[in-house]
Protein backbone atom coordinates (compact mmCIF):
# COMPACT_ATOMS: atom_id res chain seq x y z
CA UNK A 1 0.00 0.00 0.00
CA UNK A 2 0.43 3.59 0.41
CA UNK A 3 0.76 4.99 3.34
CA UNK A 4 0.36 8.74 4.38
CA UNK A 5 0.96 8.56 8.14
CA UNK A 6 0.61 11.83 10.10
CA UNK A 7 2.43 12.75 13.09
CA UNK A 8 3.45 16.27 14.53
CA UNK A 9 6.14 14.50 16.23
CA UNK A 10 8.30 12.14 14.41
CA UNK A 11 11.30 11.58 15.62
CA UNK A 12 14.29 8.78 14.82
CA UNK A 13 16.60 7.25 17.41
CA UNK A 14 19.28 10.14 16.80
CA UNK A 15 16.44 12.68 17.92
CA UNK A 16 15.28 13.41 21.49
CA UNK A 17 11.99 11.59 21.88
CA UNK A 18 9.41 8.67 21.35
CA UNK A 19 9.84 6.67 18.39
CA UNK A 20 7.01 4.65 18.32
CA UNK A 21 6.02 6.14 14.60
CA UNK A 22 9.63 5.95 13.53
CA UNK A 23 9.45 1.88 14.76
CA UNK A 24 6.14 1.01 13.37
CA UNK A 25 7.09 3.64 9.42
CA UNK A 26 10.48 1.40 9.28
CA UNK A 27 8.36 -2.24 9.87
CA UNK A 28 6.01 -0.89 6.71
CA UNK A 29 8.45 -0.46 4.27
CA UNK A 30 9.97 -3.19 5.39
CA UNK A 31 7.08 -5.33 4.73
CA UNK A 32 6.85 -3.82 1.13
CA UNK A 33 4.49 -0.37 1.57
CA UNK A 34 5.27 2.72 0.44
CA UNK A 35 5.40 5.22 3.63
CA UNK A 36 5.27 8.83 3.33
CA UNK A 37 5.10 10.55 6.61
CA UNK A 38 4.00 14.24 7.67
CA UNK A 39 5.66 15.64 10.48
CA UNK A 40 6.34 18.69 12.40
CA UNK A 41 10.09 19.85 13.36
CA UNK A 42 11.99 18.21 15.47
CA UNK A 43 14.33 21.24 16.02
CA UNK A 44 15.40 24.95 14.49
CA UNK A 45 17.37 23.43 12.04
CA UNK A 46 14.46 21.96 10.29
CA UNK A 47 12.45 25.51 10.20
CA UNK A 48 13.86 27.39 7.17
CA UNK A 49 11.14 25.68 4.75
CA UNK A 50 9.57 22.09 3.83
CA UNK A 51 12.28 19.44 3.83
CA UNK A 52 12.50 15.73 2.56
CA UNK A 53 14.51 13.31 4.18
CA UNK A 54 14.71 9.47 4.05
CA UNK A 55 14.53 7.89 6.88
CA UNK A 56 15.76 3.98 6.87
CA UNK A 57 13.39 3.95 3.60
CA UNK A 58 10.65 6.03 4.90
CA UNK A 59 10.04 9.48 3.37
CA UNK A 60 9.95 12.10 5.84
CA UNK A 61 8.46 15.95 4.78
CA UNK A 62 9.17 18.05 7.58
CA UNK A 63 7.17 21.10 8.44
CA UNK A 64 8.77 24.20 9.50
CA UNK A 65 6.49 23.87 13.22
CA UNK A 66 8.00 23.76 15.93
CA UNK A 67 6.17 22.31 18.73
CA UNK A 68 7.59 21.02 22.09
CA UNK A 69 7.08 20.34 26.06
CA UNK A 70 8.93 24.05 26.86
CA UNK A 71 6.23 26.12 25.25
CA UNK A 72 3.42 27.51 26.98
CA UNK A 73 -0.45 25.77 26.12
CA UNK A 74 -0.94 28.58 23.88
CA UNK A 75 2.07 28.38 22.41
CA UNK A 76 1.30 24.32 21.37
CA UNK A 77 -2.31 25.29 20.66
CA UNK A 78 -0.94 27.56 17.86
CA UNK A 79 1.79 25.25 17.06
CA UNK A 80 -1.03 22.21 16.59
CA UNK A 81 -3.35 25.05 14.38
CA UNK A 82 -0.77 26.14 12.43
CA UNK A 83 0.82 21.98 11.57
CA UNK A 84 -3.16 20.74 10.91
CA UNK A 85 -3.63 23.74 8.38
CA UNK A 86 -0.11 23.25 6.48
CA UNK A 87 0.26 19.47 6.67
CA UNK A 88 -4.03 19.14 5.23
CA UNK A 89 -2.26 21.13 1.93
CA UNK A 90 0.27 18.77 1.86
CA UNK A 91 -1.09 15.26 2.89
CA UNK A 92 -4.14 16.34 0.56
CA UNK A 93 -1.80 16.08 -2.67
CA UNK A 94 0.32 12.89 -1.63
CA UNK A 95 -1.36 9.33 -3.48
CA UNK A 96 -2.56 6.76 -1.20
CA UNK A 97 -4.10 4.00 -0.15
CA UNK A 98 -4.67 4.36 3.66
CA UNK A 99 -3.93 7.37 6.08
CA UNK A 100 -2.56 6.65 9.11
CA UNK A 101 -2.92 9.73 11.64
CA UNK A 102 -1.69 9.67 14.98
CA UNK A 103 -2.10 12.02 17.91
CA UNK A 104 -1.65 13.87 20.19
CA UNK A 105 -3.04 16.54 19.49
CA UNK A 106 -5.94 15.29 18.00
CA UNK A 107 -6.36 17.67 15.65
CA UNK A 108 -4.27 15.68 13.60
CA UNK A 109 -7.66 14.09 12.54
CA UNK A 110 -8.16 17.39 10.60
CA UNK A 111 -5.18 16.44 7.75
CA UNK A 112 -6.35 12.85 8.31
CA UNK A 113 -9.80 13.37 6.81
CA UNK A 114 -8.94 16.33 4.49
CA UNK A 115 -6.48 13.50 3.10
CA UNK A 116 -8.26 10.73 3.33
CA UNK A 117 -11.48 12.19 1.75
CA UNK A 118 -9.30 14.06 -1.00
CA UNK A 119 -8.15 10.57 -2.41
CA UNK A 120 -11.11 8.64 -1.56
CA UNK A 121 -8.60 6.67 1.24
CA UNK A 122 -10.10 4.93 4.61
CA UNK A 123 -7.97 7.11 7.95
CA UNK A 124 -7.23 5.14 11.09
CA UNK A 125 -6.44 7.27 13.60
CA UNK A 126 -4.23 6.38 16.55
CA UNK A 127 -5.29 8.04 19.96
CA UNK A 128 -2.47 8.10 22.51
CA UNK A 129 -4.22 10.30 25.65
CA UNK A 130 -7.44 10.80 26.82
CA UNK A 131 -7.65 14.29 24.65
CA UNK A 132 -9.96 16.23 24.92
CA UNK A 133 -10.34 15.08 28.94
CA UNK A 134 -6.15 15.74 29.83
CA UNK A 135 -5.94 19.43 28.49
CA UNK A 136 -9.42 20.06 30.70
CA UNK A 137 -8.01 18.10 33.60
CA UNK A 138 -5.14 20.65 33.27
CA UNK A 139 -7.52 23.45 33.05
CA UNK A 140 -6.46 24.40 29.66
CA UNK A 141 -9.88 24.51 28.40
CA UNK A 142 -11.67 26.33 30.85
CA UNK A 143 -14.43 28.21 28.76
CA UNK A 144 -17.51 26.12 27.73
CA UNK A 145 -16.95 27.05 24.56
CA UNK A 146 -13.54 25.73 23.48
CA UNK A 147 -14.42 22.43 25.69
CA UNK A 148 -17.74 21.76 23.30
CA UNK A 149 -15.08 22.62 20.35
CA UNK A 150 -12.53 20.08 21.70
CA UNK A 151 -15.34 17.24 22.34
CA UNK A 152 -17.35 18.52 19.00
CA UNK A 153 -13.95 17.71 16.72
CA UNK A 154 -13.69 14.23 19.12
CA UNK A 155 -16.69 13.03 17.75
CA UNK A 156 -15.83 14.34 14.41
CA UNK A 157 -12.47 12.45 14.30
CA UNK A 158 -14.01 9.16 15.66
CA UNK A 159 -17.10 9.29 13.01
CA UNK A 160 -14.10 9.68 10.08
CA UNK A 161 -11.90 6.96 11.57
CA UNK A 162 -12.18 3.61 9.50
CA UNK A 163 -10.89 2.43 12.25
CA UNK A 164 -9.08 3.64 15.70
CA UNK A 165 -6.19 2.21 17.68
CA UNK A 166 -5.84 2.94 21.43
CA UNK A 167 -2.27 2.99 23.11
CA UNK A 168 -4.10 1.46 27.07
CA UNK A 169 -6.91 -0.10 27.66
CA UNK A 170 -8.81 2.59 29.75
CA UNK A 171 -8.71 4.43 26.55
CA UNK A 172 -10.18 1.55 24.76
CA UNK A 173 -13.08 1.44 26.73
CA UNK A 174 -13.37 5.31 27.18
CA UNK A 175 -14.21 5.54 23.25
CA UNK A 176 -16.02 2.25 22.85
CA UNK A 177 -18.40 3.55 25.82
CA UNK A 178 -18.93 7.13 24.23
CA UNK A 179 -18.48 5.97 20.59
CA UNK A 180 -19.99 2.73 20.12
CA UNK A 181 -20.15 2.16 16.86
CA UNK A 182 -16.45 3.02 16.69
CA UNK A 183 -13.75 0.10 15.48
CA UNK A 184 -11.54 0.18 18.39
CA UNK A 185 -8.32 -1.91 18.57
CA UNK A 186 -5.77 -2.18 21.36
CA UNK A 187 -2.16 -2.14 20.05
CA UNK A 188 -0.10 -0.71 23.62
CA UNK A 189 3.94 0.73 23.14
CA UNK A 190 6.25 -1.36 22.92
CA UNK A 191 9.74 -2.50 23.92
CA UNK A 192 12.41 -2.09 21.11
CA UNK A 193 14.53 -5.09 22.30
CA UNK A 194 17.74 -4.61 19.76
CA UNK A 195 17.87 -1.23 20.40
CA UNK A 196 18.72 -2.00 24.49
CA UNK A 197 21.29 -4.32 23.95
CA UNK A 198 24.20 -3.00 25.39
CA UNK A 199 27.60 -4.22 26.29
CA UNK A 200 28.83 -3.69 30.03
CA UNK A 201 31.65 -1.96 28.11
CA UNK A 202 29.40 1.03 27.30
CA UNK A 203 28.06 0.77 31.05
CA UNK A 204 31.64 1.61 31.99
CA UNK A 205 32.13 3.86 29.71
CA UNK A 206 29.20 6.35 30.51
CA UNK A 207 29.80 5.74 34.46
CA UNK A 208 34.14 6.59 33.98
CA UNK A 209 32.45 9.83 31.51
CA UNK A 210 30.39 10.81 34.65
CA UNK A 211 32.57 10.19 37.63
CA UNK A 212 29.37 11.19 40.23
CA UNK A 213 28.47 7.99 39.32
CA UNK A 214 31.36 6.25 41.26
CA UNK A 215 29.42 2.46 41.40
CA UNK A 216 26.74 3.87 42.95
CA UNK A 217 23.12 2.22 42.58
CA UNK A 218 21.13 4.47 40.19
CA UNK A 219 17.53 5.14 40.13
CA UNK A 220 16.71 6.23 36.46
CA UNK A 221 13.87 8.44 35.27
CA UNK A 222 14.75 8.81 31.66
CA UNK A 223 11.86 11.00 29.76
CA UNK A 224 10.54 13.95 29.88
CA UNK A 225 10.06 16.62 32.49
CA UNK A 226 7.01 18.04 31.71
CA UNK A 227 3.46 19.50 34.08
CA UNK A 228 1.82 15.69 33.54
CA UNK A 229 4.94 13.90 34.83
CA UNK A 230 4.98 15.43 38.26
CA UNK A 231 8.92 14.65 38.68
CA UNK A 232 9.42 16.80 41.83
CA UNK A 233 7.98 13.56 43.29
CA UNK A 234 11.16 12.21 42.54
CA UNK A 235 12.94 15.60 44.60
CA UNK A 236 10.66 14.80 47.46
CA UNK A 237 12.04 10.56 47.17
CA UNK A 238 15.32 11.82 47.15
CA UNK A 239 14.88 13.95 50.03
CA UNK A 240 14.34 11.00 52.18
CA UNK A 241 16.53 8.06 50.57
CA UNK A 242 19.33 8.88 52.23
CA UNK A 243 17.56 7.69 55.61
CA UNK A 244 17.51 4.27 54.11
CA UNK A 245 20.99 4.11 51.28
CA UNK A 246 23.22 6.72 51.65
CA UNK A 247 24.90 5.29 48.13
CA UNK A 248 21.60 5.27 46.31
CA UNK A 249 21.16 8.46 43.14
CA UNK A 250 18.15 9.38 41.34
CA UNK A 251 19.29 10.76 38.04
CA UNK A 252 17.19 12.51 35.72
CA UNK A 253 18.09 12.24 31.92
CA UNK A 254 15.08 14.16 29.99
CA UNK A 255 14.02 17.57 29.54
CA UNK A 256 11.03 19.69 29.44
CA UNK A 257 9.03 22.82 30.31
CA UNK A 258 9.77 21.69 34.08
CA UNK A 259 13.15 20.75 34.00
CA UNK A 260 14.42 24.22 35.90
CA UNK A 261 12.07 23.94 38.41
CA UNK A 262 12.55 20.85 39.58
CA UNK A 263 16.12 21.42 39.53
CA UNK A 264 15.73 24.31 41.86
CA UNK A 265 13.47 22.62 43.91
CA UNK A 266 16.55 19.60 44.59
CA UNK A 267 18.74 22.77 45.54
CA UNK A 268 16.49 24.17 47.64
CA UNK A 269 16.38 20.64 49.59
CA UNK A 270 19.77 19.75 49.49
CA UNK A 271 19.83 17.28 47.35
CA UNK A 272 20.63 18.44 44.08
CA UNK A 273 24.25 16.93 43.18
CA UNK A 274 24.24 14.74 46.56
CA UNK A 275 21.81 12.11 45.68
CA UNK A 276 19.87 13.76 42.88
CA UNK A 277 21.76 14.07 39.54
CA UNK A 278 20.16 15.91 36.69
CA UNK A 279 21.26 15.06 32.99
CA UNK A 280 19.28 16.64 30.71
CA UNK A 281 18.31 15.58 27.02
CA UNK A 282 19.99 13.59 25.16
CA UNK A 283 19.03 11.26 21.81
CA UNK A 284 17.19 8.20 22.09
CA UNK A 285 20.16 6.37 21.23
CA UNK A 286 22.15 6.90 24.38
CA UNK A 287 18.84 6.14 26.40
CA UNK A 288 20.27 2.32 26.40
CA UNK A 289 24.26 2.99 28.07
CA UNK A 290 21.92 5.23 31.07
CA UNK A 291 19.68 2.03 31.46
CA UNK A 292 22.31 -0.26 31.58
CA UNK A 293 23.69 2.07 34.06
CA UNK A 294 20.50 1.88 36.63
CA UNK A 295 19.49 -0.72 39.33
CA UNK A 296 15.87 0.12 38.18
CA UNK A 297 13.69 2.65 36.25
CA UNK A 298 11.30 5.04 37.70
CA UNK A 299 8.06 6.70 36.19
CA UNK A 300 5.64 9.12 37.62
CA UNK A 301 2.95 11.58 36.63
CA UNK A 302 0.45 13.85 38.67
CA UNK A 303 -2.17 12.21 40.24
CA UNK A 304 -5.05 13.12 37.98
CA UNK A 305 -7.76 10.66 36.78
CA UNK A 306 -6.94 11.25 33.10
CA UNK A 307 -3.08 9.99 34.00
CA UNK A 308 -4.37 6.60 35.27
CA UNK A 309 -3.85 3.80 33.02
CA UNK A 310 -0.88 5.62 31.06
CA UNK A 311 1.48 3.82 29.54
CA UNK A 312 4.89 6.41 29.11
CA UNK A 313 7.56 5.28 26.54
CA UNK A 314 10.18 4.87 29.04
CA UNK A 315 8.15 2.08 30.98
CA UNK A 316 8.85 0.08 27.75
CA UNK A 317 12.23 1.03 27.22
CA UNK A 318 13.17 0.04 30.89
CA UNK A 319 11.47 -3.25 30.14
CA UNK A 320 13.57 -3.76 26.90
CA UNK A 321 16.72 -3.38 28.47
CA UNK A 322 15.34 -5.57 31.42
CA UNK A 323 15.15 -2.90 34.70
CA UNK A 324 12.17 -3.08 36.95
CA UNK A 325 10.03 -0.31 36.81
CA UNK A 326 8.67 1.84 40.19
CA UNK A 327 5.75 3.75 39.25
CA UNK A 328 3.50 5.84 41.52
CA UNK A 329 0.00 6.21 39.47
CA UNK A 330 -2.85 2.93 39.26
CA UNK A 331 -3.78 1.57 36.18
CA UNK A 332 -3.28 -1.69 33.68
CA UNK A 333 0.37 -1.30 33.15
CA UNK A 334 0.88 -0.65 37.00
CA UNK A 335 -0.83 -3.89 37.60
CA UNK A 336 0.94 -5.95 34.86
CA UNK A 337 4.30 -4.59 36.28
CA UNK A 338 3.61 -5.66 39.69
CA UNK A 339 1.73 -8.90 39.43
CA UNK A 340 4.66 -10.25 36.67
CA UNK A 341 7.43 -9.12 39.71
CA UNK A 342 9.11 -6.59 37.21
CA UNK A 343 8.00 -3.53 39.13
CA UNK A 344 6.75 -2.04 42.23
CA UNK A 345 3.98 0.65 43.35
CA UNK A 346 5.29 3.64 44.83
CA UNK A 347 1.97 5.74 47.22
CA UNK A 348 1.82 9.04 45.24
CA UNK A 349 1.54 11.22 48.18
CA UNK A 350 4.28 9.61 50.64
CA UNK A 351 7.17 10.14 49.31
CA UNK A 352 9.05 8.92 52.29
CA UNK A 353 6.94 5.15 51.59
CA UNK A 354 8.32 5.70 48.20
CA UNK A 355 11.97 6.00 49.36
CA UNK A 356 11.86 3.47 51.69
CA UNK A 357 10.09 0.49 49.10
CA UNK A 358 12.66 1.77 46.39
CA UNK A 359 15.50 0.89 49.08
CA UNK A 360 14.18 -2.10 50.18
CA UNK A 361 14.53 -3.61 46.70
CA UNK A 362 17.94 -2.21 45.85
CA UNK A 363 18.99 -3.81 48.28
CA UNK A 364 18.10 -7.08 48.30
CA UNK A 365 20.08 -8.70 45.35
CA UNK A 366 17.94 -11.52 45.18
CA UNK A 367 15.05 -10.00 44.44
CA UNK A 368 16.48 -7.33 42.40
CA UNK A 369 17.93 -9.97 39.91
CA UNK A 370 14.62 -11.55 39.50
CA UNK A 371 12.81 -8.60 39.25
CA UNK A 372 15.06 -7.67 36.51
CA UNK A 373 14.47 -11.04 35.16
CA UNK A 374 10.81 -10.26 35.12
CA UNK A 375 11.48 -7.23 33.33
CA UNK A 376 13.35 -9.30 30.75
CA UNK A 377 10.20 -11.32 30.21
CA UNK A 378 7.87 -9.05 29.77
CA UNK A 379 9.25 -6.89 27.64
CA UNK A 380 10.80 -9.65 24.98
CA UNK A 381 6.62 -11.31 25.69
CA UNK A 382 4.24 -9.55 26.09
CA UNK A 383 5.30 -6.19 25.19
CA UNK A 384 7.33 -7.03 22.02
CA UNK A 385 7.52 -4.47 19.29
CA UNK A 386 7.77 -7.09 16.52
CA UNK A 387 4.72 -8.91 17.55
CA UNK A 388 2.76 -5.79 18.68
CA UNK A 389 3.20 -4.49 14.78
CA UNK A 390 1.79 -7.47 13.83
CA UNK A 391 -1.29 -6.36 15.27
CA UNK A 392 -0.99 -3.29 14.34
CA UNK A 393 -0.39 -3.99 10.79
CA UNK A 394 -3.49 -6.23 10.68
CA UNK A 395 -5.78 -3.23 11.55
CA UNK A 396 -4.46 -0.62 9.01
CA UNK A 397 -4.68 -3.83 6.15
CA UNK A 398 -8.46 -4.72 7.42
CA UNK A 399 -8.92 -1.04 7.10
CA UNK A 400 -7.90 -0.76 3.68
CA UNK A 401 -9.81 -3.98 2.02
CA UNK A 402 -6.41 -5.68 2.00
CA UNK A 403 -7.60 -9.47 0.96
CA UNK A 404 -4.87 -10.95 3.61
CA UNK A 405 -6.26 -8.98 5.82
CA UNK A 406 -8.43 -12.04 7.78
CA UNK A 407 -5.43 -14.18 7.64
CA UNK A 408 -2.99 -11.40 9.30
CA UNK A 409 -5.70 -10.47 11.93
CA UNK A 410 -6.23 -14.45 12.81
CA UNK A 411 -2.48 -14.70 13.45
CA UNK A 412 -2.00 -11.90 15.71
CA UNK A 413 -5.05 -13.09 17.51
CA UNK A 414 -3.43 -16.91 17.97
CA UNK A 415 -0.22 -15.21 19.12
CA UNK A 416 -2.25 -13.25 21.71
CA UNK A 417 -3.79 -16.04 22.96
CA UNK A 418 -0.72 -17.92 23.74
Amino acid sequence: MRVTYLTQYFRTPRMVGGTRAYEMARRLVDRGHEVTVVSGSPGADLLDGDTTTDEDGVTVRWLPVLCDNQMSFQARMRAFASFATRASSVAARLRHDLVFATSTPLTIAVPGVVAARRRGAPMVLEVRDLWPQLPIDFGALRSPVSRRAAFALESWAYRNAASVIALTPGIVDSIRDRFPGSQVHLVPNGADLELFDVDAGQTAALRQRHSWLGDRPVILYAGTVGLANGVDYLVRVAEQLGRHDHRAAVVIVGGGGELDAVRRQAAASGVLDRNLFVVGQVSKQEVPAWLSTASMAVSCLRDLPSLQGSAPNKVFDALAAGRPVAVNYGGWLTDQLVDAGAGIHLPPHDPAEGARRLAELIGAPDRLRSARAAAARLGGERFNRDYLFEQFHAVLLAAAGSPDSGQRSALAASRGAR
